[in-house]
């Protein structure tokens, strides 16, 4: 996922302004996420029935064991895209869809399931093999080894340059947080490598850009990850002294410099060092920009009734995570698989629409798909985005979520519905469209979490991955995410904090979730009506009573009460619009039984409108 979700989620056409002062926090900046649960309780008593036992089905054949091996495999590289990890990535998952039966193809389009790679572009493939920063000792004679790619892994900034052979030797200045003209004053950075509080781009443009640094070493992290101010005076775990949150510093030719992330014990190091008069640092780096086409890696299961619509569903494969996203894809990949092994043993009907599995670079692999497929573009009828997905939340912290399509939880801040630390995009309240994806997915996520005791918890949109792209088309889009994660973006993201059993869980739901949308029977369709007015009875319910609350709390009653009408408003209106976009959920014609029951349950929202608006 971005390291900053504001940028990439401003690719989402919802207007600049809330209409209920949702504001416009973002990460690290937020309350903590209450565990506040406003999910209805009964939805999994309304999934449809092949579902439910496709839902088992998928689960059984879903492979734990291969997945867990390619997060471990992925886990090994730094994968940008176009750089050698991000390729051997995409062919580990290529040979795993053709050993699960997807038919190599050289491009769309086939008769059967299969796989193709398609290039667009070129990227810089930044990757390194040596990103070493040591401290000389007061003798000029010994070095402490703070920073490293054998001991971190990912301290080195993306885009850093080349040393020397053997590597420079230069001084290390302390600019404290590094942003003001202040830090620097007095202070001779030319030729020397800046040490900051900054984050690395930051301290880039004021150390190296402005004032002649060779390079900037960066202490920047999440607030969540930071340890106390000094080791003597916070009992805190190991890892949170050598944690570091990964970064880059902007492509520079020009000036072909470099960027470190620094753990809190390297920063420590270096300031106590500092404390005894000036310190030098051994820098080396040897750095490649493998400048190739950038590759997506693309499967189908082509429909049986509408093959020409599709449900799509993305993960990304750069970063260098093995929760973000190496157990994205390899949890798409398994389901993938599953659903292949299903259909083959006649457990699951083959789906009535086509779908369309992608593995690529984060957003700029999904606007290229659109791009490139305009035709299968405007077909797309439901997509979900898969991004760390496989976390065991008791050690990273960071639950599974499902980010829904925008509804007036992204438009209003309710105490039911907290964003996460991640922080809230500004969504408008006219933008707002209905869709019956929400409270499928999360029916179908509630019916595992009965049998198997998996927690489940939802967030209002924020954006910043390949659902964005999607949803700026008027496609319904889900996340399936974690968050927060205490080692989001970091060294310590390795596979032990990884579960296989998270994989299964969010695989076997999201894959019998893309079934029913891809082949929903008339009979599934009138399973999803009743359960989208349950949920609709139980969101309305949830409403009046914690706007009664919030009434009663707030000093100005009148702006209040008129805020807590527009919700409820909102609500009825976008809930009869997911009742309408049923309709249009079996590939084929909608029954009259279906129009008929739709037209009930949307008769009875309105009906009830009209008697809340009397009283």
């Amino acid at each position: 996922m971005p390291f900053v979700r504001g940028v990439a989620a401003g690719v989402v056409c919802f207007g600049l302004v809330s209409a209920g002062g949702a504001g416009s926090s973002r990460a690290h900046d937020s309350e903590p996420r209450q565990a506040v649960d406003a999910r209805p309780s009964n939805l999994a008593d309304f999934v449809p029935a092949g579902t439910a036992s496709a839902l088992d089905a998928l689960a059984q054949r879903f492979d734990e064991r291969a997945a867990m091996d390619l997060v471990v495999f992925m886990n090994r590289y730094w994968r940008n895209a176009g750089n050698p990890g991000f390729d051997a990535s995409i062919d580990r998952i290529k040979s795993r869809l053709e050993a699960s039966g997807f038919a190599a193809r050289a491009a769309a389009p086939a008769d059967g399931p299969s796989t193709w790679i398609e290039t667009y572009g070129r990227a810089p493939g930044w990757d390194h093999s040596v990103g070493t920063l040591a401290l000389i000792g007061e003798g000029q004679q010994s070095e402490d080894v703070l920073l490293s790619r054998d001991q971190q892994r990912v301290a080195l900034c993306i885009n850093s340059f080349s040393t020397p052979p053997g590597g420079v030797v230069a001084p290390i200045v302390d600019v404290g947080q590094g942003v003001a003209e202040a830090d620097y004053a007095g202070k001779d950075v030319r030729g020397a490598v800046v040490l900051g509080d900054a984050g690395a781009g930051r301290l880039w443009q004021m150390a190296v850009v402005q004032r002649g640094s060779l390079g900037v070493v960066s202490t920047a992290m999440a607030s969540y990850l930071r340890p106390g101010p000094t080791q003597a005076d916070a009992q805190k775990p190991r890892s949170e002294w050598d944690v570091l949150q990964w970064g880059s510093v902007p492509y520079d030719e020009a000036r072909r410099g470099f960027g470190f992330k620094a753990t809190p014990r390297a920063a420590a190091r270096i300031r106590e060092r500092l404390k005894a008069g000036p310190a030098r640092v051994r820098v080396e780096i040897v750095s490649t920009f493998a400048r190739q086409p950038v590759r997506s890696l693309v499967a189908e299961i082509p429909g049986a009734v509408k093959p020409e619509e599709r449900v799509l569903l993305v993960a990304h494969v750069q970063e260098p995570g093995a929760n973000d996203n190496a157990s994205g894809c390899a949890t798409l990949v398994e389901l993938a698989r599953a659903v292949m092994q299903a259909i083959h043993d006649k457990k699951i009907p083959a789906p009535g629409r086509t779908l369309t599995f992608l593995w690529g670079d984060e957003i700029r692999a999904s606007r290229q798909w659109m791009t490139g497929h305009p035709a299968e573009a405007k077909q797309v009828r439901y997509m979900f985005s898969l991004d760390m997905t496989g976390e065991d939340a008791s050690k990273t912290g960071g639950p599974f979520l499902i980010e829904k399509a925008p509804d007036p939880t992204a438009v209003w801040s309710r105490p039911s519905d907290p964003h996460t630390e991640w922080g809230s995009s500004e969504v408008k309240a006219a933008s707002l469209k209905g869709t019956l994806v929400n409270d499928v997915f999360l029916a179908v996520c509630q019916l595992r979490s009965k049998r198997t005791g998996w927690v489940v918890q939802t967030n209002p949109y924020e954006g910043g991955s390949d659902h964005s792209v999607f949803l700026a088309a008027g496609v319904p889009s889900l996340l399936a995410w974690h968050f927060p994660d205490r080692f989001y973006h970091s060294s310590l993201d390795q596979p032990e904090m990884t579960s296989p059993t998270e994989m299964k869980h969010v695989g076997a739901s999201v894959a019998a979730t893309a079934l029913l949308l891809a082949g929903a029977t008339g009979k599934d369709a009138q399973d999803v009506v009743r359960l989208i007015a349950s949920a609709a009875a139980s969101r309305l319910a949830l409403e009046r009573r914690q706007g009664a609350v919030l009434i009663a709390a707030a000093s100005d009653k009148p702006t209040a009460e008129a805020v807590e009408a527009a919700v409820e408003a909102a609500w009825r209106q976008w809930y009869a619009e997911a009742l309408r976009s049923v309709l249009e959920l079996p590939p084929g014609v909608a029954s009259p039984d279906l129009s008929r029951l739709v037209d009930e349950a949307v008769a009875r929202l309105t009906k009830q409108q009209r008697r809340s608006q009397a009283l």
